[in-house]
């Protein structure tokens, strides 16, 4: 490869993000359609498709649902389809005559507190079109959920009636969520500044939600102030609505059996465009190097390590798939790709269900079925049985969710 192939290729990578696959384009060759909307709602911070329930004419059984994190504009058409797509969830909705409320955002890596201002925005006028009497569910997937969180807490503590019996979120990160410090560190090693996954990582949601955060100016690995405030803004308005039901759903599993991923391997090795970059699952210890960073143009070389982490990537919990997206990305631009371990864990289930926090490692991998319910910070909760995809509709979480909702 020449000099100039070489520098293209680096500056070229990094129009990538870690997305969700529930809200991410469907999948090459996907036949799934997704149906006609009834409703549009302008919303303050974002937008609403409405789409009622069968034989609805009016919104009558309000399900609002919240998308959730990843960089620019929130796509509705994809996310109908991600949570449509492979378990029926939605269509299960309107087979009951509810009515699905799909709550996008201008920005979907905007704080969670602008976010929530759309939330409120479609409970608001939810309530306002609503016929009949049934309560509201309102929710939210991943960040959504959180954002669903505060908009009830805060309408709440602002003395504002939202009418929601019912209150849930999807592996939604409550006690903070992971992104490999490898490969926070990377996204602003990319020699393209602004590049996306650099934006994303450094973003105000992510500052919020992320356990530990790499700062890209001072290289401190460390709790990010924004998500500090974000706990001190949520202390506010009472950490949680009070009046709804409170349940969770985890796509990890429960009982404390994370992923076959061992600490402090290799995970994935580039060659040619970032050469010998490597990248290594995480350990416990002082001084655990998790990534080796090298590129050309401009010449630079990096190793990043952490102290006092438990083993995250490992841990019980919905994954996504970190590594592989990277390694994908790299591979169009002429990297040569070692890819050992793709996928890792993104949101512990210790924190989908809000049980413990997730700094110590006997808490990361406790048996969540060995403690007491009532330790967790909702009213119910549901683990899967098998570890799977951070955010998957799956038939046994969709159908434990449908079973949960008010009369």
């Amino acid at each position: 490869m020449s000099d100039f192939d070489q520098g293209q290729s680096e500056r070229g990578f990094g129009d990538v993000t870690l997305a969700t696959p529930v809200s991410a384009e469907p999948p090459a060759g996907s036949a799934y359609e997704v149906p006609q909307l009834d409703q549009e709602w302008i919303l303050p911070n974002g937008f609403a498709h409405v789409f009622l329930g069968e034989g609805s004419e009016d919104v009558t059984q309000p399900v609002i649902l919240a998308d959730g994190f990843d960089l620019g504009k929130s796509n509705l058409k994809w996310l109908y389809s991600g949570l449509d797509r492979d378990f029926s969830f939605l269509t299960e909705l309107r087979g009951q005559g509810r009515d699905v409320i799909l709550v996008g955002y201008e920005e979907r890596s905007a704080s969670v507190l602008d976010n929530a201002e759309a939330v409120i925005g479609a409970v608001v006028q939810a309530n306002a079109l609503r016929s009949g009497g049934a309560a509201l569910t309102v929710g939210g997937f991943s960040m959504g959920g959180l954002v669903a969180r505060y908009a009830l807490a805060k309408m709440e503590q602002q003395g504002l009636e939202h009418r929601a019996a019912l209150y849930f979120s999807y592996d939604t990160p409550h006690r903070g969520a992971v992104v490999p410090i490898a490969l926070q560190a990377f996204a602003h090693f990319i020699p393209w500044s602004n590049n996306p996954l650099s934006r994303q990582m450094n973003s105000p949601a992510a500052r919020q939600m992320l356990w530990r955060h790499y700062d890209p100016k001072t290289r401190k690995i460390d709790v990010a102030p924004e998500r500090t405030r974000f706990l001190q803004d949520l202390a506010r308005v009472g950490h949680w609505p009070a009046r709804p039901r409170k349940i969770a759903v985890a796509n990890g599993r429960g009982d404390g059996t994370g992923l076959q991923t061992a600490p402090g391997m290799r995970a994935l090795k580039i060659g040619r465009v970032y050469p010998e970059t490597a990248f290594y699952t995480q350990a416990q210890g002082e001084d655990i190097t998790v990534a080796e960073l090298k590129r050309w143009f401009p010449p630079s070389q990096r190793t990043i390590t952490t102290s006092d982490f438990p083993e995250l990537d490992g841990a019980p919990g919905g994954t996504l798939h970190s590594y592989g997206i990277i390694a994908d990305a790299l591979e169009k631009v002429g990297a040569t790709i070692d890819l050992r371990h793709g996928s890792v864990c993104f949101v512990p289930s210790v924190s989908a269900v809000a049980i413990r926090d997730i700094d110590q490692h006997k808490d990361l991998y406790t048996n969540i079925y060995e403690l007491e319910p009532e330790e967790s910070e909702v009213d119910a909760f549901r683990c899967s049985s098998e570890t799977t995809t951070h955010t998957a509709i799956t038939r046994e979480l969709g159908n434990w969710l449908l079973k949960q909702l008010p009369c």
